[in-house]
């Protein structure tokens, strides 16, 4: 089912670099999505992931249209989201290049099916395809959770204003009359 909105044939298109300004004001954690592919492990970057429903239990990420990565992982039959921890800024960058190995160098084992489960992660989430729904310039892809882990000494890594971490507006003087 599709919703459509009297909003969207009589508003004024939005401007995609106002709307990421805007909303890169909400802090959002990142992900590294991989899987065992046939020639070996695959993964991407994501900061798109949401928990999405207890019953079922699932989750949400969004990849981009233009990935050539997830196709791949689609095709497995499990992918692994592995929540990186505060001190991966280094996976964050790594697996979001193309054309390079992105496990050079990366610590990890095989989670059951295979799926990668990368080493100091503050907790990963091993899923199976669920669903796949338009998301304009991204795929929304829902992940049946299927087992999952948490490493409660770690902390996130957080993505917020285009920036890693947290970024804490300054105090204002108080100007006095």
């Amino acid at each position: 089912m599709s919703i459509t909105s009297r909003a969207e044939t009589t508003e004024p298109v939005v401007d995609g670099a106002v709307m990421r300004e805007v909303l890169g004001h909400f802090a959002s954690g990142v992900v590294v999505v991989t899987a065992a592919g046939p020639s070996g492990p695959i993964g991407f970057t994501c900061q798109s992931f949401t928990s999405l429903s207890l019953d079922p239990p699932l989750v949400s990420f969004a990849p981009s249209r233009t990935s050539s990565t997830w196709p791949r992982i689609r095709d497995a039959d499990t992918f692994c989201v592995n929540i990186l921890a505060a001190d991966q800024e280094h996976h964050s960058a790594g697996f979001a290049r193309s054309g390079v190995d992105k496990f050079d160098g990366v610590r990890w084992r095989a989670g059951r099916c295979g799926a990668p489960i990368l080493e100091g992660v503050c907790a990963w989430v091993r899923c199976a395809l669920h669903a796949e729904h338009d998301g304009g310039d991204h795929t929304i892809v829902v992940g049946r959770v299927l087992e999952l882990a948490a490493d409660h000494a770690r902390g996130p890594l957080l993505f917020h204003r285009g920036d890693y971490g947290l970024v804490l507006p300054r105090p204002r003087e108080e100007t006095r009359p």
